[in-house]
């Protein structure tokens, strides 16, 4: 279900920019040191260490809006991922908003990369659609979130219905979400291999496979970019400080987005790094959040 938001989305997340001085951005090791509150559940949806889903789920009756978070890390193990999302999940829960939080293997575990990654994105949206009405969980008002590496995995679950049909992660059903928010994404495989070099040290076989005679175009089922028009609305949140994913990046997403015929908007965060896009204690919190509840039709606080 896509919502229908007020043209004035990214002015309402410009009115809670704060007055004042603005923080000293985060570093690395502020990011790593990120922590929030234990999560509701962990379901597993597969056999690996990796492939598992938190819970966090508020106080009461629901059913509840969700945002599905998909941590970043540069597509590796080293350097965090999942524990750094409680930070913003424990603010979610208390504005009613129930979270799945999704762990995923990997371009460095067994099973990672294409087409694993991919596949988990797969099991965990299915986990959370099985597990919806046992803990009153509103799939009709969903927002997928990714920071940086889990940027492009959100964008990329938001054209899942464009993945060719001879693709091996084509699939019939799935549940469908529409409304993704991405934090320093790193989503355009085809058009931003160098900065994902220079960024993360990934090559875009770890990202994307090799090609074949079956599949001789390794972007036709990984690249967001590829998967338009799809019917999203994407807002691209960025620090103006992001060293990682630069603004750049994001309004080069958008343009290519809306040539296509799908909705983008790009919020930038003043004084923001790469990090403090995913930090509940960050002054770019404070305009992320009234971004998340206007895409879930949720009024102001």
């Amino acid at each position: 279900m896509t919502m229908s938001l007020p043209s004035s989305l990214i002015a309402t997340a410009l009115l809670a920019l704060p007055h004042g001085a603005v923080a000293a951005p985060m570093s690395l090791d502020d990011y790593l040191a990120l922590d929030g509150p234990a999560p509701t559940a962990q379901i597993a949806y597969g056999a690996a260490q990796s492939q598992y889903a938190q819970l966090f789920r508020p106080e009461g009756s629901g059913p509840f809006p969700v945002v599905v978070l998909v941590h970043g890390g540069c597509w590796t193990v080293a350097f965090g991922g999942i524990r750094q999302m409680r930070s913003v999940a424990g603010a979610l829960v208390a504005q009613g908003i129930a979270v799945w939080n999704v762990e995923y293997r990997r371009v460095d575990e067994e099973g990672g990369g294409y087409p694993g990654t991919y596949e988990d994105m797969h099991a965990a949206l299915g986990s959370l659609q099985q597990h919806a009405s046992q803990y009153q969980l509103d799939t009709g008002r969903i927002v997928a979130m990714g920071h940086s590496a889990g940027g492009q995995l959100v964008q990329w679950i938001a054209g899942r219905e464009k993945l060719p049909h001879t693709s091996p992660l084509y699939r019939d059903t799935f549940l469908p979400v529409k409304n993704i928010l991405s934090l320093g994404g790193l989503a355009d495989l085809r058009h931003e291999q160098a900065l994902i070099k220079s960024s993360c040290e990934r090559d875009i076989a770890q990202l994307a496979g090799s090609a074949s005679t079956q599949r001789p175009d390794i972007y036709s089922d990984t690249n967001a970019a590829d998967l338009m028009p799809n019917g999203s609305r994407t807002v691209l949140a960025t620090g103006e400080l992001d060293t990682i994913s630069p603004p750049r990046v994001a309004h080069d997403y958008a343009a290519r987005a809306k040539l296509a015929g799908d909705q983008a908007e790009v919020l930038i965060l003043p004084g923001a790094s790469h990090y403090d896009e995913i930090a509940a204690s960050s002054n770019a919190w404070r305009m992320i959040l009234p971004v998340i509840r206007q895409m879930l039709g949720m009024t102001a606080p």
